[in-house]
């Protein structure tokens, strides 16, 4: 008893002296919110999401389906492919953002967040309600062990991120991370911290493969499974966090399961068939010819367009610049001309796209027309490291008028690689080796594929080659992006100022498997450290990220593809959601704000078993009618 009480003692005296010292030196914010830009759309009072009904029925299924397969039940691992959902289903963090705002954190594991004005440190007080699914509560030993796990062995881009970020447990519940550097952007980053139970995690090997689901703390658990085909997700019904406004509204089926497919052709034939419930499409000529028959016109399947305001960012074909076909910019430029984009929009999209013409669409942070203001004095620092047309004309993407001949296109390509050094011989295009220029898109879509053959056969009229290599196995596609083993890629760069963009860009970030460019560029490096020390300042941030986007385009690290602005959604009828959608979505992790209803479930059922008989009678001879 004497040691306890000598301990509890320690303990306060600890916390007193922690308490003074901060009282001392620093202007300290206590809050319930944490935002790296602005001020926060929900009061410290709410309720729940304006987007959710909080009245939502705990019912029913919903089954989804992924192209593809899983290895792996950690989502943490160095290699493998972990199940779709598991992230957002299993997994709690300190604090949690929403759709109607971006980087702007609220409370979940963490009740409230403290932190110095000048962000050297940050203070997360744990909810004393905070449990695992064994039922142990979450303490802040878990918080730091997770940090150090994740930072020791989880992926390299963790490590990079929080180098010199140091955890301090204050008592069981207040956790202390003290920053090197002072940096708003990384303190408010730690929010979204994933909390692993020590006492689970404390013996395994975190940075390998798990063939069983691990123990977590979120608002689902693994219900059942067959590797590789499906995972369903079973509500726990003790979920320590259901009522908080965080969660208030969401996370409404009994059960969530995973459907995976190998091919895109069997998959929509499954979901018309009933076998899944919702899909979201991509691919324009699949929405305009295949969401179609009598399951749409009776209403049993629904499918609609919703509009969305999240900057999109720009979807391309990558070059990897390790490749030495693709390290002279006027190579990359050539290429360029060649993918038609207006040809291909009206030939495979049903002229539904707009192409990409910033790294960042659909957002303030995109440049154009010409360099003003403090974007202007921001890049005249690099005015010599820059091309000249910079600063004289604004950056166009190549457009066609659709037809298909692009006769100045190719002209104009075939200069450029002459000034690379290649030529024409004997119909093909080679160096002064006599080798011809080759090179591979790596893809892991069929629909991918099906658009890139016309811009392959483009790159044949100049007498190149670009190969196709289509890896149905996704494990082995993402294996293959990790290590950089590609020539082109296609991938989408992210859209809106986070810290992601230094991991897609920075010269300190080549090894990152997020670099894809394996961009090295010291004007590129300074711009994108300019970004990150403005992350919470939009005034600067903006000049910052358009010289960025600049750049970017003047240096042709990609060819930039298209955007849509909306969501192709298609479901069985049997679902419904609120009236008010969400600005940055339609309403979560596919539809984590839906709720299963019941009476339009039993009038589908009804529904299907008449067009089911209805099908059957159908294939009978008609003698036997």
């Amino acid at each position: 008893m004497t040691h306890k009480i000598l301990f509890l003692i320690s303990i306060l005296l600890t916390n007193f002296s922690y308490a003074n010292q901060q009282a001392k030196t620093d202007n300290i914010t206590t809050s319930y919110y944490f935002a790296l830009r602005g001020e926060p759309k929900y009061t410290e009072n709410f309720k729940h999401w304006d987007y959710v009904n909080p009245n939502a029925p705990k019912a029913g299924n919903i089954t989804y389906s992924k192209i593809g397969s899983f290895n792996n039940f950690n989502n943490f691992a160095q290699r493998g492919v972990a199940p779709s959902l598991i992230k957002e289903l299993l997994f709690d963090t300190l604090m949690v953002s929403n759709q109607d705002e971006l980087l702007v954190y609220y409370p979940l594991i963490a009740k409230q967040v403290s932190y110095s004005d000048d962000y050297s440190w940050v203070i997360f007080d744990i909810n004393e309600n905070a449990k695992f699914h064994d039922g142990s509560s979450v303490t802040a030993q878990d918080v730091a062990f997770s940090y150090n796990l994740f930072f020791e062995q989880g992926g390299m881009q963790f490590k990079k991120l929080f180098d010199g970020v140091s955890v301090e447990v204050i008592n069981s519940l207040k956790v202390k991370f003290t920053l090197a550097n002072p940096d708003k952007a990384l303190a408010v980053n730690l929010c979204s911290l994933t909390v692993l139970p020590q006492h689970y995690y404390q013996d395994i090997k975190f940075e390998e493969p798990f063939s069983t689901p691990p123990m977590t703390s979120g608002p689902y658990q693994v219900q059942s499974y067959e590797m590789g085909h499906y995972i369903v997700y079973q509500r726990n019904p003790d979920y320590w966090a259901a009522e908080l406004p965080v969660n208030k509204g969401r996370f409404n089926f009994e059960q969530i399961r995973v459907e995976y497919y190998l091919d895109e052709t069997v998959l929509m034939e499954a979901f018309k068939k009933g076998e899944f419930d919702l899909k979201q499409e991509k691919n324009s000529k699949n929405w305009r010819t295949q969401y179609a028959g009598e399951q749409f016109d009776t209403g049993q399947i629904i499918a609609e367009e919703i509009q969305h305001q999240i900057p999109s960012g720009n979807a391309a074909f990558i070059f990897n610049l390790n490749q030495p076909q693709f390290k002279n910019v006027k190579i990359r430029q050539a290429l360029n001309l060649l993918f038609d984009f207006e040809w291909t929009n009206k030939n495979y999209f049903y002229g539904e796209y707009e192409r990409n013409n910033s790294y960042f669409m659909n957002s303030k942070y995109g440049s154009s027309g010409l360099p003003q203001g403090k974007e202007l004095a921001i890049l005249k620092q690099f005015k010599n490291q820059l091309p000249e047309e910079l600063f004289t004309a604004p950056f166009t993407v190549n457009q066609t008028d659709g037809t298909g001949n692009i006769r100045p296109e190719l002209s104009k390509a075939l200069k450029l690689f002459k000034q690379a050094g290649y030529q024409l011989k004997d119909n093909q295009l080679v160096n002064e080796n006599g080798e011809q220029f080759t090179f591979e898109l790596l893809i892991y879509k069929p629909s991918d594929e099906r658009y890139s053959i016309a811009f392959q056969q483009n790159i044949a009229r100049i007498g190149a080659e670009m190969k196709i290599k289509l890896v149905s196995d996704v494990a082995q596609y993402v294996n293959r992006v990790r290590t950089k083993d590609y020539d082109m890629i296609i991938q989408r760069f992210a859209g809106f100022p986070k810290e992601m963009i230094k991991f897609q860009w920075h010269s300190e970030q080549l090894d990152s498997h997020y670099n894809w460019v394996s961009a090295n560029n010291p004007v590129v490096d300074q711009l994108v450290d300019g970004v990150i020390a403005n992350l919470g300042n939009e005034e600067a941030l903006v000049p910052y990220m358009r010289a960025l986007d600049r750049v970017l385009l003047w240096n042709y690290y990609s060819i930039p593809q298209w955007h849509l602005s909306k969501y192709r959604v298609a479901y069985w009828n049997k679902f419904s959601r609120p009236q008010k959608l969400p600005k940055f979505g339609f309403g979560g992790l596919l539809s984590d704000t839906w709720w299963y209803d019941v009476q339009k479930a039993s009038l589908l059922k009804s529904n299907q078993n008449n067009w089911l008989v209805k099908q059957t009678v159908s294939q009978i001879p008609e003698k036997q009618q």
